[in-house]
């Protein structure tokens, strides 16, 4: 009897999948697509801050479904992160039609209705330290069944404020100055 070893998944092989997908270590992990209001609250994240690069934020908004790629892994393993909603501000990929090879300053992750209980929270953790292991400043985990918005920073990353109805979110220091009502985003 004879063992074949399988080989990694590549970038390249994941830039082939259809849907939302990562790279992690060295395997392809598909995810479900999203309901419509956790899609809802991804989409208005996106459009404020397209509202604030267009007036003056540098940056790029980033939707649903863009990967993030690194070339090495980062310790963990990933190779990829395709978060709900971010903001850019490296330099834009060679490949338009490629991945972005480099890290969202602002990354969002919006729970589905399978995101929830003890593994899923587990799952965010472990996503939440790979954003900061690659450079991202600041992690929004969005839930839009209890209607908050927690922040996580890079500087304090277990740590978290969370923001509820009646409250302005920001996204500071990875976003300066911009702000969004957590009334406007579940409305």
């Amino acid at each position: 009897m004879s063992t074949q070893a399988m080989p990694c998944a590549t970038l390249a092989d994941l830039m082939k999948v259809e849907g939302k997908a990562e790279l992690i270590n060295g395997m392809i992990v598909t995810f479900m697509p999203s309901g419509f209001l956790p899609s809802r609250v991804a989409r208005k994240i996106v459009r404020a801050l397209e509202d604030y690069s267009t007036s003056g934020g540098h940056g790029e908004p980033v939707a649903d479904p863009t990967g993030y790629a690194f070339d090495p892994p980062l310790p963990s393993g990933r190779q990829s992160l395709c978060p709900d909603a971010s903001f850019y501000t490296g330099a834009l990929p060679t490949n338009p039609m490629g991945f972005i090879e480099g890290f969202p300053v602002f990354a969002v992750e919006v729970r589905s209705e399978s995101d929830y209980g003890p593994k899923a929270d587990r799952e965010y953790a472990d996503k939440r330290a790979d954003y900061f292991a690659a450079g991202t400043r600041v992690v929004w985990d969005v839930d839009p069944v209890a209607q908050t918005v927690t922040a996580y920073s890079a500087t304090a990353p277990t740590i978290a404020t969370t923001f509820r109805r009646g409250s302005t979110a920001d996204a500071e220091p990875a976003v300066p100055g911009w702000r969004l009502s957590v009334d406007a985003l579940f409305t």
